[in-house]
Formats: C-alpha cells, sequence, structure tokens
C-alpha cells in the first residue's frame, strides 16, 4: 500500500503538466462512479492528503486511494484493464486497481490538513491530543490511525519504533510523556526521510527494522508478528525496545 510520501510524489510527478486550469477532454475506464461528470471539467487543485490523492474540480472533488497494489501511469498505460482514464490537452492520467469516490464541495471542509504528517499544517499538539483520548490504544495501532496521522503506513510504523526503541505492544498511556512527544515527532520526520529515500531509489537501503531478521544493534533474532486491531505485519528486538503497559 502507497505510503503518504508516495503520493507527494505523485503529486510532484504531475506539476510540470501544469493540469490546474486545464479541462478533461476524455474520460474512460471500468470504474462505478460517475466519471463522465469530470468530462469537460477544469482542474482547479491537485492535493494530497495521507494515502489520498485528489484532484480537484469546481464543486467537487475525485479522490483516489491505491489500496494495496493500486498503480498509476503518466502518459503512458498498461496492459492490464483502466479503472479510471483521463485525457487533458497535453497529458494522461491512467489508474489501475485503485479504489475511486467523488468527494462532494470544497475538500477543505472534509479534510483536517493538520492531520497530514507532511503538511505545512501539521499539528504535533492536536495528534498528542487524540492520543491522550485513547490510552489503551497499542501504539502500532496509534501509528497507523489516520485520523492522527495521516500518510503514515506500515513500513513507517515499524521504523518509527524501532527508532525510539519502543515495543509496538505498547500502550499509548503507559509512555512517558516526553516519549509520547518523540513518537509523533518521529512520524513526520521519518516520514521526510522516507519521502528523500523514495525520490533517490534508496527506500529499503535505509530500513532497519522493516523486513529484517536480525537486529542491528543487539545481534539477536528480530520478531516478526502481526499485532493489534489493525492486524499488520510488524518486525521488531524483543531486547532492545521497551514494553509499556500499565
Amino acid at each position: 500500500m502507497p505510503e503518504g510520501p508516495s503520493i507527494v510524489i505523485l503529486k510532484e510527478l504531475l506539476e510540470p503538466l501544469k493540469l490546474k486550469g486545464q479541462k478533461v477532454i476524455a474520460v474512460a475506464g471500468n470504474t462505478s462512479i460517475e466519471k463522465d461528470r469530470m468530462s469537460g471539467e477544469p482542474i482547479t487543485a491537485i492535493k494530497s492528503w495521507g494515502k489520498h490523492f485528489l484532484l480537484c474540480f469546481p464543486d467537487f472533488s475525485l479522490r483516489v486511494h491505491f489500496l494495496l497494489f493500486g498503480t498509476y501511469r503518466i502518459n503512458e498505460r498498461k496492459e492490464t484493464p483502466v479503472r479510471l482514464s483521463l485525457h487533458f490537452e497535453n497529458a494522461e492520467l491512467n489508474f489501475y486497481g485503485c479504489s475511486l469516490k467523488i468527494i462532494e464541495g470544497d475538500p477543505d471542509l472534509v479534510y483536517d490538513w493538520s492531520a497530514d504528517v507532511l503538511s505545512p499544517t501539521w499539528d504535533e499538539h492536536a495528534a498528542i491530543n487524540k492520543l491522550k483520548k485513547q490510552p489503551k490504544t497499542l501504539v502500532c495501532d496509534a501509528l497507523l490511525d489516520q485520523d492522527i496521522f495521516a500518510g503514515v503506513g506500515n513500513i513507517i510504523k515499524n521504523e518509527v519504533l524501532y527508532r525510539i526503541y519502543v515495543h509496538p505492544s505498547s500502550q499509548v498511556g503507559a509512555l512517558p510523556p516526553d516519549l509520547l512527544l518523540q513518537m509523533v515527532r518521529e512520524a513526520r520526520i521519518y516520514s521526510y526521510d522516507f519521502l528523500r529515500w523514495k525520490k533517490e531509489f534508496t527506500l529499503k537501503k535505509h530500513w532497519l527494522a522493516h523486513t529484517k531478521r536480525t537486529c542491528l544493534r543487539c545481534n539477536l533474532p528480530m520478531i516478526k508478528e502481526y499485532l493489534g486491531k489493525t492486524n499488520r505485519r510488524t518486525f521488531f528486538c524483543n531486547n532492545c525496545q521497551q514494553l509499556y503497559n500499565k
């Protein structure tokens, strides 16, 4: 599943095409949404919120969520059936294997941009206040809560907890205040590291925990389990990642 930094990269790849103001001149695809509604409509903005990619039109927005295996192509096509194809005067956008939804009205009234870890308006204090309201939640679940950490996915979760020496089954309310703040800040810091490494095509080289078999700090076996309500694949070291529970 593409995490927030990958969606930011897609948005940046489209900037040279200068799509803002351009009208959709043709629509195709096997999506069940009202795709013809986009025909003749101009793009007013291109945005990202966490794992959501948004093409904004005057009265509505197209939300694209790439799920586990969704992909896109810019000015080229795959052999597999296209979910949605949008044609402009100088560009073609093709989306595959993704979830599409029409968002009515102004997206600023729908999305809390301060919850996006890669947004200029990210608010760490709001994140902390949200976390304090769910003290029994496991940190491995909390980091994947898109209402708190929009854009954080499983890779970022595993790497953040390894960086701060916290066991993924720790409870949010059991973390010391300074460690809770560190987790919140590290979620943003690592997301920007992820973005930089993804652009360099070196992301996997920098993984310290995700998919690793041996702890680089302790030289002991890493544990792989499916933890929390999210039941996502989690890699951690039982020796150096401390468990905090009340």
